[in-house]
This record gives C-alpha cells, sequence and structure tokens, in this order.
C-alpha cells in the first residue's frame, strides 16, 4: 500500500540518478543569470542565456525526446554527457564572446532534454502497475523538493565561491548522470515487452493524438508562471513587503512537493483526466483569489491549496497520458509534454510582462487565471468529443464495474 511497494533496490537506484540528472536543470537558469552578471549586459546578458537555454530544451524535447532512439539507455546517456560538456564549456570558457556562450546554452538545455520523460518511463516500468502513481508521486515530490533547493545553491556557490562554479557543479553532476545511468537495472534498450514491438510508422501521429492532455499541460505551466512573475509586483500594488515574494513561492513549492506525496498515498475515485481537469480549475480558482484576498496570511492559505492542486494535477497528467499513449510512445510523449511546458512557461512570460505594462498586478492575474480556465474547456470538450466520461480508464488500483 502507498510508497512501501517502491522500497526496491532498483527504484532507490533511479531516485539517486535522477537527483543528479536534475538537479543541473534546475540550477541552470539562475547559473547562467550570475555567469553573465560582471560581463558587459550583465543580467541583461544573463536573461537571454536563460532563455537561450529554455529554448535548447524545446528544440532537444521535441526533435530528440521524441526519437525512438531516445527511449534506451545508450541514448539518454549520450544526452546527459552533452549536457555535462556543454555546461563544463560555459564554466570554462565564460569570457567567450557572446554568441558562443548563447550557443553553449541552447546545447546544455537540448542535450540532456529527453532524460526527463525517458527516466519517468523507465521508473513506471520498474514497478509494478498497480504502483505507478504512487511512482509518479514520489517522482513529483522529487522534483518539487530539488526545484527549492537548487536556486538557493545556485545563488550561494556564485556569490561565495565563484560565478562559474554552479555551472561547474551541474556539468559534474550530469557527468555522474550520465554515467551511472546505463547501470541502473533493466533493459539497455527501450525496455519493452517482446510481445510489443516498436512502431516507427505513424510515431508522430500518435504523440499528437494526446494533444489535450498536452492543452492541460500548458495550461498548468502558464498559471503558474503568471503566479511566480506577478506575485511580486501585486504585493507592491497592495501596499504589502515585496521581500514576501520569494517566502510565498517557498510555501508554495512546499506545499506542492506535499500534495505530491499526499496523492500517491491512496488510490482516489474517479478517472485521472477527471481528476486533472478539476484540480486545474481550483488551481485556477486559488491564483484568481491571490488577486482579491486580504492580507499575507490569506494570501499564504491560498498559496498552499493551490500548490496542493498544482502536484496533483502534475501526477494525474503524467498518468492521463500515460493512458492516452502506447508503452512505445511514453517516451516521446513526456517529452512533448516537456517542451510544451517550456513553451507555455515562455509565452506567458512575455504576455505577462505585456500585461503588467498596460493592467494592474490584480487584472493580470485574474486574466490568467480566466485564459487557463478557457484552456481547460477546451482540453475538456476534446476529451469527450474523443470518448464518452464513462469509457475513461480510472486511477490504477481502482476497482471498476
Amino acid at each position: 500500500m502507498g510508497y512501501r511497494r517502491l522500497a526496491k533496490k532498483p527504484v532507490i537506484l533511479w531516485a539517486l540518478v535522477a537527483v543528479v540528472a536534475r538537479l543541473p536543470i534546475a540550477m541552470a537558469p539562475l547559473g547562467l543569470v550570475f555567469l553573465a552578471r560582471d560581463r558587459p549586459g550583465g543580467y541583461s546578458l544573463g536573461a537571454t542565456l536563460a532563455a537561450a537555454y529554455v529554448v535548447g530544451e524545446v528544440l532537444g524535447a521535441l526533435l530528440i525526446g521524441t526519437l525512438p532512439v531516445s527511449r534506451g539507455k545508450p541514448g539518454l546517456a549520450l544526452g546527459l554527457g552533452t549536457g555535462a560538456v556543454a555546461f563544463g564549456a560555459l564554466a570554462l570558457v565564460s569570457s567567450a564572446p557572446d554568441p558562443v556562450l548563447v550557443a553553449l546554452a541552447v546545447l546544455a538545455g537540448g542535450g540532456p532534454a529527453a532524460s526527463p520523460g525517458g527516466m519517468r518511463a523507465m521508473l513506471t516500468r520498474l514497478v509494478d502497475e498497480d504502483a505507478v502513481a504512487s511512482a509518479l508521486s514520489a517522482e513529483s515530490t522529487l522534483t518539487q523538493a530539488i526545484w527549492a533547493i537548487a536556486p538557493g545553491l545556485s545563488v550561494s556557490l556564485a556569490l561565495w565561491a565563484g560565478a562559474e562554479v554552479p555551472l561547474a557543479l551541474a556539468a559534474a553532476a550530469m557527468a555522474v548522470a550520465a554515467v551511472t545511468l546505463p547501470l541502473l537495472p533493466g533493459p539497455a534498450g527501450a525496455a519493452l515487452p517482446a510481445k510489443a514491438p516498436v512502431k516507427t510508422r505513424g510515431h508522430g501521429r500518435q504523440l499528437l493524438s494526446a494533444w489535450p492532455i498536452y492543452l492541460t499541460s500548458a495550461a498548468s505551466m502558464a498559471l503558474l508562471s503568471a503566479a511566480e512573475l506577478i506575485l511580486t509586483p501585486l504585493l507592491e500594488f497592495r501596499h504589502l513587503q515585496t521581500g514576501w515574494a520569494g517566502v510565498l513561492l517557498t510555501v508554495f513549492s512546499g506545499a506542492s512537493a506535499v500534495g505530491a506525496f499526499v496523492y500517491g498515498l491512496r488510490k482516489w475515485p474517479g478517472a485521472v483526466r477527471t481528476q486533472s481537469l478539476v484540480l486545474l480549475v481550483g488551481m485556477s480558482a486559488c491564483v484568481a483569489l491571490i488577486a482579491v484576498v486580504p492580507g499575507l496570511i490569506a494570501i499564504s492559505i491560498v498559496l498552499v491549496v493551490g500548490g496542493l492542486c498544482q502536484a496533483a494535477v502534475a501526477v494525474t497528467r503524467n498518468l492521463s497520458l500515460r493512458e492516452a499513449l502506447p508503452e512505445e510512445a511514453h517516451t516521446g510523449g513526456y517529452s512533448v509534454m516537456y517542451a510544451v511546458q517550456g513553451v507555455g512557461y515562455t509565452l506567458t512570460a512575455t504576455l505577462t510582462a505585456l500585461a503588467l505594462a498596460s493592467f494592474t498586478p490584480v487584472t493580470a492575474l485574474i486574466g490568467a487565471a480566466a485564459l487557463t480556465l478557457l484552456l481547460t474547456v477546451a482540453s475538456a470538450l476534446a476529451e469527450l468529443r474523443r470518448a464518452p466520461a464513462s469509457s475513461m480508464p480510472a486511477v490504477p488500483g481502482v476497482e471498476e464495474c
């Protein structure tokens, strides 16, 4: 029951490799900003490098993560090794011309972009079918913890040890992941059952068939982006200390980690796609409430509820995608969803900047929540057209009639 089924050697080894593989990804944005801080261009160049890194992630996830070869351990290890080389080069040649740094940032983001989806698919094959929901919840909890720690680690290393140190650590960690990933238990290739041969024809059509799930993924990340970017100007607009923004976002991340953990403790009623849509509506309501509730305590409470919803949305989204696609397309599907998340976050960041130039933070935040609700409704309507709600598969482990 719960997480006891995950307490076995292959899963623990997978978790250790996942930490060293994902820590560099979480450290990269702030690491790149501090790398460029003392160069001509300063923070502007840093923001450009961070944007280039995200572009590399999106392109890598779409172009590399959807290839059949990316399913296997050798392909994932090669991508991680490429990322390690790019991070190391950034740390060693930090005084190189700007175009060189931009190219290296793209490579650092693109090389390992297939690894999050590939390792997620690998994890689901290491556990029994009725433990998949718990495994994905544990993965989400681990990811939230990494993202809670990594930004502070990047800033501390950059300020106290040197601007290049965060990226040097990222290179070392990713190199360790590249070497150890092929040693994980399980087949070295695609890890598919012999009775399910890999099909290359129609692979792209299979991946695109899950577009309603990708849409909810983009909606979730768009909402998260708006909340993170608008929170500081919202506090200032409401005459609250802006320094609380970091604390509030930490509260949100902590609640997300707790939410992912709690979701995996038991089986929940209903189909996972229905759960995802309902939770996304709840998350939208929380973001809208942030704009209007009075005081820091009320905002904190709403952020806690929103964080709990956000974590469960992430887990149910992964479960939904796993049900919607055949096993040989799981890695590609997770990679497409990873790319869509990057696009959703980046586009929302751009729209947020434009909205804040013309509207108050309250209006911008409510507008972001309304946009998310529209995307959620569009996804729900698409699901209803594709299959009746009664035919949707239930959460693994829940009894069906």
